[in-house]
């Protein structure tokens, strides 16, 4: 509505305007030079009025949008004017005007609850730009790092040096672990940051959080398993030991003396037989020993760039040489297909042949009860992940997959599920993927998908 009358207006004057001038020349060449300066007049009157209605218009919308800008909505304009085209647009600024005070009241209220929220959450959280400014930080956050308030990333130096160092060096999507101390405690913080960008402006949002109770939990957890793993191996071993040597002893011990011995042929042959068994179970239990100390004197790994294409081709010629490859079929995918990791080829390719070994095993028990017609595949995918730009192997196979109830045992040291093996496997790859500075982890939906990612 208003953009038609101020359009009607501004037509109406330029056909004035056009009229006028046409009216001076027409009385000019008509030597009647009264009418013609009359009309020159005139024009010069529409004209000024034409450039006084343009700049009042011009003038009063640069007034609306300086208020806004300045977030003033006091500002009003009269409705009743004598001109229509004035009066509807004074009325629909007037409109458009307590609009934008609604929302920006809305967003105000809408901004109090999300900061109450921050303030009220159980994890530290601030935001930092490329000098260092803190921009936000909640209260938590400042209880956390022992600072109020927090300003600059240079008031860490005050708390610990080493803080400091870490918030200058802390760069997107990167995990660290720092120990607070001071002369009350000590704090375990677990740091994660990512990148966000507003209003053109690139921040790192860190999120801080104290998980000494949640590592307290997990270290007795993970002890209560071990331990209940370890008591089960060495029961196993001891138990036999134990049942033969009270039986072999029963031949030349009867009473609190021994007897002259006695022995008849079938003594001596259960007796070489039982003292066997005990020389294997002992073996057993050393061999358990030394699978032990083997994963506790894990060496340091001895990083270089390894093309992924070479590790893959090397890995599946040791595979093909176990001859299991046959009715399996691997799928393999990598991208950037010029890709390297900074890795100890040695220690990644035993962990690769390890998953790949337990998928093949698990696919090959599983067919003495499935239909031959069943595809098996084992898919390794190899790539960069585009949510956090970290590089993973992820291993997938569509087997029997692991059972919901187990899913947190697997990686406890000597858990195993098979017959044969010392339960070492993925607990060593755990434990190697930690030295490199990564993770491992475990997705399985049984007979339709079950993935180990490795994550450096």
């Amino acid at each position: 509505m208003v953009s038609r009358y101020i359009y009607l207006q501004l037509i109406f004057r330029i056909v004035m305007l056009s009229v006028s001038a046409l009216a001076t020349g027409f009385f000019f060449f008509r030597d009647q030079y009264i009418l013609s300066c009359l009309a020159f007049a005139l024009l010069i009157g529409l004209t000024v009025s034409l450039i006084r209605y343009v700049n009042h218009t011009n003038r009063k919308i640069a007034y609306f949008f300086d208020a806004i800008k300045n977030e003033d909505f006091t500002l009003r304009f009269p409705e009743k004017l004598s001109v229509k085209s004035l009066e509807e647009l004074n009325h629909s600024l007037n409109m458009l005007n307590a609009m934008i005070q609604d929302i920006h009241l809305k967003k105000q209220a809408q901004e109090q609850y999300y900061q109450e929220i921050l303030k009220q959450a159980d994890i530290g959280i601030l935001t930092i730009n490329s000098k260092g400014h803190i921009l936000y930080a909640n209260p938590t956050v400042q209880r956390l790092l022992n600072y109020s308030p927090l300003n600059h990333i240079k008031q860490f130096n005050q708390v610990d040096e080493k803080l400091y160092r870490l918030f200058e060096e802390l760069a997107p999507f990167e995990s660290r672990i720092f120990q607070l101390e001071n002369e009350r405690e000590k704090t375990q913080l677990a740091l994660k940051s990512t990148s966000i960008q507003i209003d053109d402006q690139e921040l790192l949002l860190v999120v801080v959080q104290d998980i000494h109770k949640e590592l307290d939990e997990k270290e007795t957890d993970s002890w209560v398993k071990l331990i209940r793993v370890l008591t089960h191996e060495i029961m196993n071993t001891i138990t036999p030991i134990t049942s033969i040597s009270e039986s072999i002893l029963k031949y030349f011990k009867t009473t609190d003396t021994i007897p002259q011995i006695q022995l008849n042929e079938d003594h001596i042959q259960n007796t070489v037989k039982g003292l066997e068994v005990i020389k294997e179970q002992g073996g057993d239990l050393m061999e358990f020993v030394q699978s032990y100390r083997s994963f506790l004197s894990l060496p340091k790994p001895d990083k270089a760039l390894v093309s992924v294409q070479k590790l893959l081709d090397k890995v599946l010629v040791l595979m093909d040489q176990e001859g299991q490859n046959d009715a399996i079929k691997f799928r393999i995918l990598v991208e950037p297909a010029d890709l390297e990791l900074y890795i100890d080829e040695k220690q990644i390719s035993q962990i690769l042949i390890n998953l790949i070994k337990n998928a093949q095993q698990s696919m090959n028990g599983d067919k003495m009860t499935l239909p031959a017609e069943r595809e098996y595949f084992i898919s390794i995918t190899i790539g960069i992940s585009e949510t956090n730009g970290k590089k993973y192997i992820q291993i997938t196979d569509n087997g029997p997959g692991i059972p919901p109830e187990l899913i947190d045992e697997i990686f406890v040291p000597f858990f195993t599920t098979k017959n044969t093996g010392t339960g070492i496997g993925l607990s060593l790859s755990k434990q190697i993927m930690h030295l490199h500075g990564g993770t491992i982890r475990v997705h399985s939906v049984p007979y339709q998908e079950t993935s180990f990612i490795l994550v450096f």
